[in-house]
């Protein structure tokens, strides 16, 4: 339990030191396939340019950003993001207060018809904690977002390492 305690507080502490640095670049403009319709899909919403990035030092936090949108219907919220081979994901907002970058979690993020909200370095992101090893540079790991009524859009989500992109697995393959 004691061990239990000690790794709980000691990933609370590298998660709130990861989520306080900026990326040191934005995520590329490109799209990421967009979200298959189901019977889950949610109506006039869609996901794209959903990237996962992988953290500096293996065993932190890593972090998701995306872009939604929502066409039509009635306003709605985002309540939760899952990733696929992560154990946890939590929707964080940074923001400069009296010149001091703050971040804390968020419970729910509203969308509005005909709006844009963009999951980005600087302000609404997703801290993900407990990276599975499946989870590599170059790869892709499913995104799924839930809203508030109960409705998802998944799409495929781009594995980039440091730096934004794949460099350091093929550096790393190399050597």
């Amino acid at each position: 339990m004691r061990a239990q305690t000690l790794a709980l507080a000691s990933g609370c502490v590298l998660a709130l030191a990861a989520c306080s640095e900026k990326a040191a670049q934005p995520p590329e403009a490109t799209a990421s396939a967009p979200a298959a319709a189901g019977p889950e899909a949610a109506p006039g919403v869609t996901v794209s340019d959903a990237v996962v990035r992988l953290p500096a030092v293996p065993g932190n936090p890593g972090v998701a950003y995306f872009t939604i949108a929502q066409g039509s219907g009635a306003p709605r919220k985002v309540a939760a993001v899952h990733v696929d081979g992560v154990e946890r994901a939590e929707m964080h907002e940074s923001a400069m207060k009296n010149g001091v970058s703050t971040m804390g979690a968020v419970s729910e993020v509203a969308i509005e018809p005909g709006k844009t909200v963009q999951f980005a370095p600087g302000g609404y992101h997703v801290m993900l904690f407990g990276l599975a090893d499946t989870v590599k540079a170059g790869g892709t790991a499913e995104l799924t977002v839930t809203l508030d009524n109960g409705d998802k859009v998944s799409v495929s989500a781009r594995v980039e390492g440091v730096g934004g992109d794949d460099a350091m697995a093929d550096h790393a393959m190399k050597m």
